[in-house]
């Protein structure tokens, strides 16, 4: 038989269909083999690791066939030591199973910064370093000097301190600054409505010290500290509009809007 006719023969047709169907099931195995493989389409949530230690973080990542790495450790004060505080990919992220989840927990030491050099530059200059480095501006004393405004020493815990010095980060620094009058005055501002930390900052501008911080009967939680707002000081803007500088004010912080609103109406 000729080439030509066995291609048009039924012998060759029939061969031709084995072998198509044959190759159509060898493609559908091999699809599907690597659907197994590379678990096509199956994907499961990340699970919330924040807050947790790490073995309870283990635990719950083998629970849902995944692997965690410490990547890193960051102190805060919110959050107790070893508590996860960040992790990648997010919490909800969909990933296939054996992904790796990286966490950065809550270090158990808190960081330690060197000082700068806070003397003999102003105090304005100073306040910027002190932010920039991670401390916080404490208690501000004047001394008579003939160089106004000037850094005359930095303190903590009554003992002073030098540049150099490794301090715990977020501390406070007491400032001793030199003023060429004993009775200079500043404008007393008026922070009623305000919360506690803009309170902070502005009376630090202001060159004047956070005095007392009292509590009202409507704050109850942590949550309750964080949103409160200021609804008396003292001294009172309405009793004297200009107070010597250092001098302390007191304030007085609430929930209740109630309370502000009709501080506000007085003093207006």
């Amino acid at each position: 038989m000729s080439f030509k006719k066995f291609l048009a023969s039924r012998t060759f047709f029939i061969n031709l269909s084995i072998a198509l169907f044959l190759i159509a099931i060898l493609l559908f195995l091999t699809l599907q083999v690597l659907k197994i493989y590379t678990r096509h389409g199956q994907s499961n949530p990340v699970p919330n690791f924040y807050g947790m230690q790490k073995q309870e973080a283990e635990t719950i990542a083998k629970q849902h066939n995944l692997k965690i790495i410490i990547i890193d450790s960051v102190y805060t004060d919110k959050v107790n030591p070893g508590e996860v505080i960040e992790q990648d990919p997010n919490a909800g992220f969909e990933v296939k199973e054996n992904r790796t989840v990286f966490l950065t927990i809550n270090s158990s030491n808190k960081e330690m910064v060197v000082l700068p050099k806070l003397t003999e530059i102003s105090f304005r200059q100073a306040q910027v370093l002190v932010e920039n480095y991670g401390f916080e501006v404490g208690e501000i004393a004047y001394q008579p000097s003939e160089y106004n405004n000037l850094v005359l020493t930095v303190k903590q815990d009554s003992a002073e301190i030098i540049e150099g010095s490794l301090l715990l980060k977020g501390s406070s620094i007491d400032f001793v600054i030199g003023r060429d009058s004993e009775n200079k005055q500043t404008t007393l501002p008026y922070l009623i409505g305000l919360n506690v930390e803009s309170a902070k900052e502005i009376l630090t501008n202001a060159m004047l010290n956070f005095g007392v911080l009292i509590y009202d009967e409507s704050i109850l939680t942590a949550d309750d500290t964080l949103n409160a707002t200021i609804w008396q000081q003292r001294p009172e803007t309405k009793r004297t509009s200009s107070v010597t500088l250092g001098t302390s004010v007191d304030l007085w912080i609430t929930v209740d809007d109630e309370k502000i609103n009709s501080t506000e109406e007085q003093e207006f």
